[in-house]
């Protein structure tokens, strides 16, 4: 059976790396015939050159398709000289939407509120498309929920910034504040969320949900069918 090989980006914060594993953890309960390797970009071991020893299907651990899946990844599997299949990033997917919310609901939103506004809070990114797909879940949000509003911002690099989601919802009559996250694990950047987000309840990442991880098998199994339709 080929490898399936899940890349996170990878992080210096622990916790980061332990949450990555948790996931997978989950993955192989879920396959436990299946090989899943976990390895990482930068920052931290092994590395995906590490891992890539033959014939693979690479799910790169990634909510958006900004420059980690554009770039590096293609870069790092070019470089390991071994026949493997990558595959579309995670997001977009309802499901990575149904893990954020059950983050907020663990951190004890009410979902009937009409007074709460929600931020969706998501990296950043140069690629204005990145941005977007994290804007349109939102949207999506905004139209299907009680809440007084829902804004997407994001923690490097695009605006608007967590302060300035927080301040657009209380303008719009918004008592209350709760973040979502738009994360796969802890790390830096959902530190610096955490903390502009003042006294807001603030969501943990996506992790090892379960959903997840099904959406982590579901990429490898569509690439295989692709492959076999292309043989």
């Amino acid at each position: 059976m080929i490898p399936l090989v899940a890349v996170a980006h990878g992080s210096r914060d622990p916790r980061s790396a332990a949450s990555i594993h948790s996931l997978l953890a989950v993955v192989r309960s879920l396959r436990p015939e299946l090989d899943v390797r976990g390895c990482f970009l930068d920052l931290c071991a092994p590395r995906l050159t590490d891992v890539l020893h033959g014939p693979s299907v690479v799910v790169p651990l990634l909510l958006g398709k900004a420059y980690h899946a554009r770039v590096d990844v293609p870069a790092a599997v070019a470089e390991s000289r071994v026949p493997a299949v990558v595959t579309p990033v995670l997001g977009p997917d309802p499901r990575l939407e149904s893990a954020a919310l059950r983050r907020l609901s663990e951190a004890g939103v009410d979902f009937d509120d009409r007074s709460l506004g929600v931020v969706l809070a998501g990296a950043g990114s140069s690629h204005a498309p990145a941005n977007e797909a994290v804007a349109a879940v939102a949207r999506r949000w905004a139209r299907q929920s009680a809440w007084a509003g829902v804004e997407a911002a994001f923690a490097s690099i695009a605006s608007p910034s967590v302060p300035e989601a927080v301040a657009r919802l209380r303008a719009r009559g918004a008592r209350r504040i709760a973040v979502a996250s738009w994360f796969l694990a802890p790390g830096l950047l959902p530190d610096k969320v955490s903390a502009a987000a003042g006294d807001a309840l603030v969501a943990a990442p996506l992790g090892n949900d379960v959903e997840v991880a099904q959406l982590v098998l579901d990429r490898y199994d569509e690439a295989l069918a692709r492959q076999t339709v292309a043989a």
